[in-house]
């Protein structure tokens, strides 16, 4: 399996140019249709995690390779790629036609409370991919050309608006069901590994300078689901591609920027509710995972 693909790696393969406000910082979201990115003579899609999401509409006949399984489709299909699963697909008849649009996962949470891995279809073990009927095409089709249309626009709060349309899709998705006839049970470390996020997640959000998070080490979540902590750390690491420490410290810092943008408590009060004894701890680890300071970040 080939390294984690970047969104530089993404644009510098599709379009030769990277753009300028990539290496900014900030959330980043862009919004395609399949036909334009399709290039004659393209190498296929390798198998791959994506530093990034993808939410894709695709029409034609392919077969998906995701994580542990593989999923052939032939019609349309709304299907939702998160970073911690590696994917590829390919065309086994025709041509491909649809939409895609690729975000972080900072431009959501920046704006908004919680984490996209609380939705089904981006959580570990989850079902990503839904067939749909000529009805839900249009509805979807219609989502994603508003989406184009507004990536091209000049209306100051379309960020917001494209954040939108891209919940919408998610809600639209889950109103109606995974296309449970594609999928086999995930394996036990694909279980082990759900659980952990969900126990995780039920630490978040933060909500009051009282709470703690209080589950900080890969052997407290061991010692909850009575496995060893080598077996969690390996089964984390094999489903996702990264260690059970990295995964706490994405959804700490994740929180972390939440409560400074949309809360008033004082760093202290953060790093405390965060687990950390000492304002200067939570200060490195913050700098550590993000090159700037909590203050910095706080009035960017």
């Amino acid at each position: 399996m080939k390294k984690t693909e970047t969104l530089e790696n993404f644009y510098q393969q599709k379009f030769d140019a990277v753009p300028e406000n990539l290496a900014d910082g900030v959330g980043h979201f862009n919004v395609f249709r399949l036909e334009d990115c399709a290039q004659p003579g393209a190498q296929p899609i390798a198998y791959s995690r994506r530093d990034y999401y993808k939410t894709c509409l695709i029409r034609g006949n392919h077969l998906y390779h995701y994580a542990d399984k593989t999923l052939e489709v032939n019609g349309t299909t709304l299907i939702f790629f998160n970073p911690n699963v590696p994917y590829t697909f390919q065309t086994l008849s025709g041509e491909s036609s649809g939409y895609f649009c690729i975000f972080t996962e900072s431009f959501f949470t920046e704006k908004i409370r919680g984490s996209l891995n609380e939705l089904p279809m981006f959580s570990p073990g989850g079902k990503p991919a839904f067939v749909l009927n000529d009805q839900q095409e249009g509805a979807v089709s219609g989502i994603f050309e508003k989406m184009l249309e507004e990536i091209n626009g000049d209306y100051a709060f379309k960020y917001d608006l494209l954040r939108n349309y891209v919940t919408e899709l998610t809600h639209y998705a889950l109103k109606s069901q995974p296309s449970e006839n594609l999928y086999q049970h995930p394996d036990a470390k694909s279980r082990i590994t759900a659980v952990f996020t969900e126990l995780l997640e039920r630490q978040f959000p933060i909500e009051t300078p009282s709470q703690r998070f209080s589950m900080r080490s890969a052997k407290d979540f061991a010692d909850k689901l009575a496995v060893h902590v080598n077996h969690l750390n390996r089964s984390v690491r094999e489903t996702t591609g990264k260690t059970t420490t990295h995964l706490i410290s994405e959804r700490l810092v994740t929180e972390a920027k939440s409560l400074l943008k949309h809360t008033d408590w004082n760093v202290s009060e953060i790093g405390y509710c965060l687990g950390f004894e000492e304002a200067a701890h939570f200060n490195n680890f913050f700098k550590k995972q993000t090159s700037i300071t909590p203050g910095y970040f706080r009035n960017v």
